[in-house]
């Protein structure tokens, strides 16, 4: 097999099949993660009670709570349009870094081209190409700079628009051109990597694909090769042979034994690979949204530089040095462009939501992710619905390792041992991490407390609560008691029961302790947020009111909270 068959035949399957595995090894890895997390929250802890509060510690006359529901047409003002504006900043840098550097990472694709083909260095033929090999690039901004759906389809119809007049500029100058030409070509060097993308970055994968595909791949390119060193020397081949005889097997089990000693030699590396990838998480050298885009333009440079090979072997170099120029310009911009918190402590937003939101909540987390991560952390109690699309690096690799136990917190003394480790600062691209909190199912709700009064904002999810959601009542009186009203935001739909909502926050009311900081008010004031329908409209509705929850000054964040 001479290197050009391997180059276009070999690497190409490698990357197929281990797409393939990947998209059913991380489904079923999942499935397993997401059941031992359940079945290490229904496990007891070191249970702390939590002192009830007495009749005489309640105040027999408390001031009136007002209900404030909001739902269009909230402004801006102070820090929180200061902090509104820095998140907005941070997608726009964030989307220019990248931008950049996917300009040079197709610029550099494109020269092979204008390199061998006949008729010069013509203009418009450097622009078409330019725009083919941008693609990664529109889904990378997408990803990091869209905040909305209708941000993400603005920017898909603008690289379309953008294909179609600059395809008819080629055409026009061009006579020789034709649509199906130009079609082909965009769909020869973008296709087959857009497919395999969406294999790992399948939303219900997308969390821990990146390091099974590198697993996979690993293992794969192992039996690739030792299949083929195993064919091409005959001396081996009667050695296996002759071994699989003596074990009694048939011809293809032999044949899969050669597969899996391939596999597990490279595998081991691989997993290796893994190790140090998820040191390097740990000590913030990437964040996981990086992982994930490195691995998404490692694959298009891969799969781009294949397609170069037929005009010579060597150009297969061309996509792994246009992605390690990437690599330097995304440094270099995060390092010296993205806009910091210059704030000594960047503000920390605490998640509560009903676990059977299901796939409500990871729409929501989605959403939420997007703008506040530009900003702060996010931490939140683990929970089933948001296990498997709240993962980490770490996580993963520990609960694959068999360690996930290490993960939860038993009692007292491991809480301030998360909580003094949690993490508030910006990763290397500028966006800060989620802090999950595995509790035990007797547990959570008093660490829910210690959380909630570490944090800044607290946003309370209640879409579907009704009469049957007992168990948010606990948490609900625990915010009231200890966290100061202004800077909770509660948030509905119209699966809500508003009704019994408002029965429940004047019944927790007038059961708030004497200690309180929210009976200090002269106007006590819940906030509760009523989402509308369309989903872009209700994701800026959120995000301003979270803004607006923020404290004026640091100072301020903490008045009131019990240390």
């Amino acid at each position: 097999m001479d290197l050009t068959t391997t180059l276009t035949g070999a690497l190409p399957a490698i990357i197929l099949i281990s797409a393939v595995l990947t998209a059913a090894l991380s489904v079923v890895l999942l499935k397993l993660y997401r059941r031992a997390v359940i079945r290490s929250m229904a496990t007891g802890g070191a249970v702390e009670q939590v002192a009830s509060v007495d009749a005489s510690e309640v105040p027999s006359n408390p001031p009136p709570l007002a209900v404030n529901f909001l739902s269009s047409g909230i402004g801006l003002g102070g820090r929180a349009k200061s902090a509104y504006d820095q998140s907005s900043n941070a997608f726009r840098c964030r989307g220019l870094v990248y931008g950049v550097a996917g300009i040079v990472y197709a610029l550099i694709l494109s020269m092979p081209w204008m390199l061998t083909a006949e008729g010069g260095f013509p203009l418009m033929r450097l622009i078409w190409l330019l725009i083919c090999y941008a693609w990664p690039t529109v889904i990378v901004v997408i990803m990091v700079a869209a905040s909305s759906r209708r941000e993400k389809r603005w920017l898909l119809i603008g690289y379309i628009s953008l294909v179609v007049v600059v395809g008819g500029f080629v055409i026009a100058r061009n006579p020789d051109s034709s649509i199906g030409q130009l079609l082909f070509f965009w769909f020869y060097v973008n296709a087959a990597p857009t497919l395999l993308l969406s294999t790992f970055l399948w939303r219900r994968i997308r969390a821990v694909g990146p390091l099974v595909l590198i697993f996979m791949m690993a293992g794969v390119t192992g039996a690739e090769v030792f299949l083929s060193i195993t064919g091409n020397n005959d001396g081996v081949v009667r050695a296996f042979a002759a071994f699989g005889y003596m074990l009694g097997l048939d011809v293809n089990t032999v044949f899969l034994l050669i597969v899996l000693l391939g596999f597990v030699a490279l595998g081991y590396w691989g997993w290796r690979l893994l190790g140090h990838l998820g040191h390097a998480y740990h000590l913030k050298g990437m964040s996981d949204q990086s992982l994930q885009i490195d691995a998404l333009w490692l694959m298009f440079a891969i799969f781009q530089s294949i397609t170069l090979v037929f005009e010579d072997w060597l150009w297969i170099f061309t996509g792994p040095v246009a992605f390690i120029i990437y690599k330097l310009i995304t440094g270099y911009g995060f390092g010296h462009f993205m806009p910091m918190n210059k704030n000594d402590r960047s503000p920390s937003l605490l998640l509560l939501r009903v676990f059977s939101l299901g796939r409500r909540s990871e729409a929501l987390f989605d959403h939420l992710a997007k703008r506040w991560l530009q900003l702060g952390s996010i931490d939140m109690i683990a929970g089933p619905d948001l296990a498997t699309s709240t993962v980490e690096p770490h996580e993963f690799l520990d609960f694959v390792g068999g360690h996930l136990s290490r993960s939860f917190i038993n009692n007292a003394e491991d809480l301030n041992s998360r909580l003094a480790l949690r993490d508030t600062r910006p990763d290397p691209d500028g966006r800060f991490r989620t802090n999950e909190f595995f509790c035990r199912n007797d547990t959570w709700q008093m660490y829910m407390q210690h959380l909630a009064t570490e944090s800044d904002v607290v946003l309370m999810d209640l879409r579907s609560f009704g009469p049957s959601n007992q168990g948010c009542l606990r948490e609900l009186g625990q915010l009231m008691a200890g966290v100061s009203l202004k800077r909770i935001l509660f948030m509905i739909d119209d699966s809500t029961d508003q009704d019994y909502l408002k029965q429940t926050f004047q019944t927790l009311w007038r059961q708030v302790p004497v200690s309180s900081p929210n009976l200090r008010e002269q106007a006590a004031q819940i906030n509760v947020l009523i989402l509308p329908a369309s989903s872009s409209m209700a994701s800026d509705q959120m995000e301003k009111s979270l803004f607006q929850a923020l404290p004026a000054r640091e100072s301020e964040a903490k008045a009131g909270s019990p240390r």
